[in-house]
C-alpha cells in the first residue's frame, strides 16, 4: 500500500504533476487510500489483461492461420472475450472507485477553503470581492476535481502502458522499438512547450472567470438599483466587455493548443508509418515475423495513446496549476487576528470596558487618535460625530474584529488580545448599519442569535425591539418567510428584526451601530425605552446621529477625525455648547426655544 502511495506521489510530484500547491493537492488523495488502493489495482490488473491481446493476435497470425493450428483457434477466442469482460469489470470498478475519491478530494478542498474563510480576518475581505472567492470555491476547485477524477489516474495508467508496452517491444525487435520510440522524444518536448504557454493563458483565464462572476454577483444582488437608475444598458455592455475579455483569452487558449496538438498528432502517426514500413521490410526479409508485426502493431498504439494524451493532460494540468495557486493563496492566507496560547476565557463577563491610549490606522491612515475612555457594566455610550470621524472603527475594536496599533482595550480588566476570540464574541451582540437577514422564516433569522432559543424567547425579544406588532399582522406571522436580505420589508422592519436577533444573545455587550436609523421617533423611543430598562442590563454602544437615539446615553461621545473632542452626558454637553449643542440646535430648530425639547 506504501509502495504505491509512494508511486502516486513521485508522479504527481514529477515532470508534468510538479509545483509545490499539487503536492497540498495530493495530500487530500492520501485521506483515502483505500480508494487510492483498489481501483489502482483494478487498472494494474486491466493493464496486464490487455497487454495480452497483442500476443493472442501473434498466435492467431502465425499459429493459426500460417501454421495451421486451427484446433486452438476456439481456446484464443474465448480468452479474447474473457478478457474483454474482465477489463469490463476491472474498468468500472477503476472508473467508479477513482471518480469516488476525486468527489471525497473535492468535497474536502471546498470544506477547508470555506472553513477557512470564515477564519479570516475583516482586513482580508475589505480587499477581497464575494464574486473572486466564489469563483475559487466553484470553478477552480473544480478544475481540481477533474485532475484527480481523470488526469492522475490517466497519467499513471499512460505511464504503465508506455513503461510496460517499451519494454515487450525491444524484447519483440529492439531496432524497430529503437526507432518508433525515437520518434516519441519530439512529442515530449512539445508537451512541455504546450504547458509553459498554455499556464499562462488559463492564469489569466482564471482571474477573467472571477471578475465575471463579481460582476454577476454583484448586479444580481443590485438589480433593483440597477433598475431604479434605468442603468440595465450600462451593465450589460459593462459585463459585455468582460465577456469579450474572456472570448479573447479562450481564443488564445485555443490557438495555443492548435499549435502544439497537430505536431502531436503527425509525429505519432508517423510512429505507425514507419513501424508498418519498416516492419513490412521486415517481413519480407524473413527478419520478423507477420505475427510479430501484427502484436507489434497492437503495442505501438500502447505508446501512441499516452503520447497523444499527453498533450491533453498538459492542457488539464495548465487548468489544475493555475486553479491550485487561486486557492492556496486563499489557503495560506493568515488571519490578521491571532490568539496568544491560553487565551483567557469569558465565563463571567460582567461588561466594564477601558480604552487606554487607544490608536487605530487602517491602510496607512490614521483612524482613531488617542482614545481613554473608562466605561462601566451596564452603562450606555452614544457615540456621534460627523461621516468618516471614526464611529464604527471604535465599535470594532472592542469586539476585535481589527487590532490596535498603540494603546490597550481592557475588557473587565482583562486584555482583549489576551481574551479568547469565540469567548469574547459569544457575549457580545452587533447590529450593523448593512442590515443581513436570510432567505427564510422570521423565526429562523431570529433564532440565528442563538440556536437553543425557545419560541417564548424569541417573542419576548421581538417585544423588546417593538417587532412583535408587525410580525402578527403578516399572514403566516413568525413563520412568514422572507426574501433574500429581507426583500418585502421595510428598512425599519428589517432594523427590528436585526436587534431581536441581537437580543435574543442575553450578551453582556450590545452594539447598535446606528441601527435605529430607519425607524419612526415614536417606534425609536419605544425601543430605546425598552433597552434602557431591561434586567441585566448590558453595557450598550449606540451609534447615531439623532439626539433623540442618545440623548439618555450615561456617556454621550463626540467624534472628530479620529479624535474625541467632546464627552458628558446630554445636559453637560449642551451647557458646553459645543459640536453637540451645533447639532442639537439644527436638530431642533424650528423650536421656539432649548426649554420645549429638553
Amino acid at each position: 500500500m506504501h509502495s504505491l502511495e509512494y508511486f502516486y506521489a513521485a508522479v504527481y510530484r514529477g515532470f508534468l504533476f510538479g509545483g509545490d500547491k499539487l503536492k497540498k493537492t495530493f495530500k487530500y488523495v492520501t485521506h483515502y487510500k483505500g480508494l487510492l488502493v483498489l481501483p489502482s489495482i483494478a487498472m494494474i490488473l486491466s493493464i496486464a489483461l490487455d497487454m495480452v491481446n497483442p500476443l493472442l493476435a501473434k498466435i492467431i497470425v502465425d499459429d493459426i492461420f500460417l501454421g495451421g493450428k486451427r484446433g486452438i483457434l476456439l481456446y484464443i477466442l474465448a480468452a479474447i472475450a474473457g478478457i474483454a469482460l474482465g477489463r469490463a469489470i476491472l474498468g468500472y470498478v477503476k472508473e467508479y472507485l477513482f471518480d469516488v475519491l476525486s468527489a471525497r478530494v473535492n468535497e474536502d478542498i471546498k470544506e477547508d477553503l470555506f472553513n477557512h474563510i470564515q477564519s479570516l480576518s475583516h482586513t482580508y475581505f475589505d480587499n477581497v470581492n464575494t464574486g473572486t472567492l466564489m469563483s475559487r470555491i466553484g470553478e477552480d476547485v473544480d478544475n481540481i476535481w477533474r485532475t484527480i477524477s481523470f488526469g492522475l489516474r490517466l497519467f499513471v495508467e499512460n505511464i504503465i502502458y508506455f513503461v510496460v508496452a517499451s519494454a515487450i517491444l525491444f524484447y519483440l525487435n529492439f531496432y524497430l522499438a529503437l526507432i518508433c520510440i525515437a520518434i516519441m522524444v519530439p512529442i515530449a518536448f512539445l508537451a512541455m512547450k504546450l504547458e509553459k504557454n498554455i499556464g499562462k493563458v488559463y492564469d489569466s483565464i482564471s482571474d477573467q472567470t472571477a471578475l465575471i462572476n463579481t460582476a454577476a454577483q454583484e448586479n444580481i444582488a443590485g438589480v433593483r438599483l440597477v433598475k431604479a437608475f434605468a442603468r440595465e444598458k450600462h451593465e450589460i455592455l459593462k459585463f459585455l466587455d468582460l465577456n469579450n475579455k474572456n472570448y479573447d483569452l479562450s481564443l488564445e487558449q485555443s490557438k495555443t493548443i492548435a499549435r502544439y496538438f497537430p505536431n502531436i498528432e503527425f509525429l505519432t502517426n508517423a510512429s505507425v508509418i514507419l513501424m508498418v514500413v519498416i516492419g513490412g521490410i521486415f517481413v519480407m526479409y524473413d527478419k520478423l515475423s507477420l505475427g510479430t508485426l501484427a502484436a507489434f502493431n497492437g503495442y505501438i498504439w500502447m505508446l501512441i495513446w499516452p503520447m497523444r494524451m499527453l498533450g491533453w493532460l498538459t492542457n488539464l494540468l495548465a487548468q489544475n496549476n493555475a486553479s491550485a495557486k487561486k486557492i492556496y493563496k486563499i489557503l495560506d492566507a493568515k488571519p490578521a487576528i491571532t490568539e496568544i496560547e491560553s487565551p483567557v476565557k469569558l465565563d463571567n463577563l460582567k461588561g466594564s470596558i477601558r480604552f487606554k491610549n487607544v490608536n487605530f490606522s487602517y491602510k496607512d491612515s490614521d483612524v482613531l487618535k488617542n482614545i481613554n475612555l473608562n466605561i462601566k457594566a451596564g452603562s450606555t455610550v452614544a457615540i456621534m460625530g460627523t461621516t468618516g470621524s471614526g464611529k464604527s472603527s471604535l465599535i470594532n475594536l472592542v469586539g476585535r474584529y481589527y487590532d490596535v496599533n498603540r494603546g490597550e482595550i481592557l475588557i473587565d480588566g482583562t486584555n482583549i488580545k489576551s481574551i479568547d476570540l469565540k469567548s469574547l464574541r459569544s457575549k457580545m451582540a452587533l447590529v450593523s448599519q448593512d442590515v443581513f437577514l436570510f432567505s427564510d422564516t422570521i423565526e429562523e433569522n431570529i433564532r440565528y442569535g442563538f440556536d437553543a432559543a425557545s419560541f417564548e424567547e424569541i417573542r419576548k425579544a421581538c417585544s423588546l425591539a417593538c417587532a412583535d406588532d408587525f410580525i402578527e399582522e403578516l399572514p403566516d406571522g413568525y413563520n412568514t418567510i422572507i426574501g433574500e436580505r429581507g426583500i418585502g420589508l421595510s428598512g425599519g422592519q428589517k432594523q427590528r428584526l436585526s436587534i431581536a436577533r441581537a437580543l435574543i444573545r442575553d450578551s453582556r455587550i450590545l452594539i447598535l451601530d446606528d441601527a435605529t436609523s430607519a425607524l419612526d421617533m415614536d417606534t425609536e423611543f419605544n425601543l430605546l425605552k425598552n433597552l434602557y430598562h431591561m434586567e441585566n442590563k448590558p453595557t450598550t454602544f449606540i451609534i447615531a446621529h439623532r439626539i433623540s437615539a442618545v440623548k439618555n446615553a450615561d456617556i454621550i461621545l463626540f467624534l472628530q477625525d479620529g479624535e474625541i473632542v467632546e464627552m458628558g452626558n446630554h445636559n453637560e454637553l449642551l451647557k458646553k455648547k459645543g459640536k453637540y449643542y451645533e447639532t442639537f440646535n439644527l436638530q431642533f430648530k424650528e423650536f421656539s426655544s432649548l426649554e420645549e425639547v429638553v
